[in-house]
């Protein structure tokens, strides 16, 4: 008779394994975030030469380009939702499948209202990625060593925005804007079948050795590892009921409101505003891309570092988002006021890094901020919110080049909208789910 063997104790299991299927796990969503955005970044790259032939208004470009991101701000609440319910492995799965599908399929459309339409299937097959990798951050690393994972597949985002505009403005040259939409939506079919091939939750014996890091971290300091473990779970709707939660939906509204002012109008700045060849403009927008990773990564080691130190999770995590959000507008709200292109790109360079020092760290606050089984969806809602305001960004700019002609107050009010997102997390976002007031 076959004899059934012990499971394993926590000490049994060797850090070897876990260490390394973890950091590839981060690795594959890395990659994953990077197609990600180079799905979305493709139609930005080809703002011109689309509104050329399809004889587009800037506000009717505005439009086309906000039609990502309205569904998408939509979809992030049941997505959320869905991935604490089905898990990251099913739902980034077939959503990677699916965008991967919408952006194939728009490189065979000849309307307007076509390419619209896989734009918005477009946004809502993208609504889980970033949920997924919460999860699966929540699910694969302590508390106090989230911010730098968090950070690195939020990096994918800015690498792929540093690369999109040489790399995609190549494919467009030498295989036009479908060839180049084609190109992108094999390489996410690639990554889905990856994926699935590779991931796994944590087994319990490594789920133990997550846990003896977060009691360590916790007795070091000071925190009471009841402070949460009673409070009673929260459905997706009650979320809704917490200050906390709202004010991260204003704060994160306001910051990525100019982020996607870059993501979607900075060609065509450059080309109108600056002068530049299309050629050109494809090497110089990646230098604020550039600086977004470099901003995306040291706000996760910033958050890290403190937590380190003792400093409480939620107020660690706020140093990057506020300080990151002043540094941004402060960037951002002289350019109209600047005649030198240099400073100009020197400006919008060092505004796009500060405006990513809270990128993934944003991510990150939600784990904090939420019970465990609600930490997908607390992010998705915070997510929702900034995606609002990203939706407002390309319809907003459109109307206004429309009616004067220039980006000037595009950037005023991007500073403006910045520091309200630095003074709804600063000031009025103090405490985590299970502390807020109903």
């Amino acid at each position: 008779m076959a004899t059934l063997k012990p499971s394993p104790s926590p000490a049994s299991v060797t850090q070897a394994p876990k260490v390394g299927l973890r950091w590839g796990i981060i690795l594959l969503l890395l990659l994953g975030a990077v197609v990600n955005y180079l799905d979305r970044s493709n139609l930005s790259i080809a703002n011109t030469t689309i509104a050329a032939e399809f004889g587009l208004s800037s506000t009717q470009m505005g439009l086309l380009l906000s039609a990502f991101l309205w569904p998408y701000a939509l979809a992030n609440l049941p997505a959320g939702w869905l991935v604490d319910k089905f898990g990251p492995k099913k739902m980034f799965t077939w959503a990677s499948g699916l965008w991967s599908t919408a952006t194939i399929l728009s490189a065979f459309t000849n309307t307007y209202s076509l390419l619209y339409a896989m734009r918005m299937l477009l946004g809502v097959s993208e609504s889980p990625f970033f949920t997924s990798g919460l999860k699966v951050t929540e699910r694969w690393f302590a508390k106090s060593e989230r911010g730098l994972p968090t950070s690195i597949i939020n990096t994918g985002s800015q690498i792929a925005n540093a690369i999109a505009p040489p790399l995609l403005t190549v494919l467009m040259l030498t295989m036009t804007w479908r060839g180049m939409f084609i190109f992108v939506g094999v390489i996410g079919l690639i990554i889905m079948l990856i994926w699935l091939k590779v991931y796994r939750d944590p087994t319990w014996a490594e789920k133990q050795l997550i846990k003896g890091t977060d009691a360590v971290a916790e007795q070091g300091a000071g925190m009471e590892k009841a402070q949460t473990a009673d409070a009673p779970k929260a459905n997706w709707g009650s979320l809704f009921k917490h200050k906390s939660t709202w004010f991260m939906i204003i704060g994160n509204f306001g910051i990525m409101f100019t982020i996607w002012v870059y993501l979607t109008w900075l060609p065509s700045y450059l080309e109108k505003e600056q002068g530049f060849t299309l050629k050109e403009t494809g090497w110089i927008a990646s230098i604020p891309f550039v600086a977004g990773i470099i901003g995306v990564l040291l706000g996760g080691l910033i958050s890290d570092f403190f937590i380190r130190k003792g400093v409480n999770a939620v107020t660690s995590r706020k140093v990057p988002i506020v300080g990151g959000a002043i540094l941004a507008a402060a960037s951002v709200a002289p350019i109209p006021f600047i005649d030198s292109t240099v400073v100009s790109i020197v400006l919008l360079s060092v505004g796009y890094f500060a405006s990513q020092l809270p990128s993934g760290v944003i991510w990150t606050l939600a784990a904090d901020i939420a019970p465990g089984e609600q930490v997908a969806s607390l992010g998705a809602i915070q997510n929702f919110g900034g995606f609002l305001g990203a939706a407002l960004a390309p319809v907003v700019t459109g109307y206004i080049l429309d009616t004067t002609g220039s980006f000037n107050n595009v950037f005023l009010l991007g500073a403006g909208l910045l520091l309200l997102g630095a003074l709804s997390y600063g000031v009025f976002l103090k405490k985590p789910i299970s502390k807020a007031t109903h």
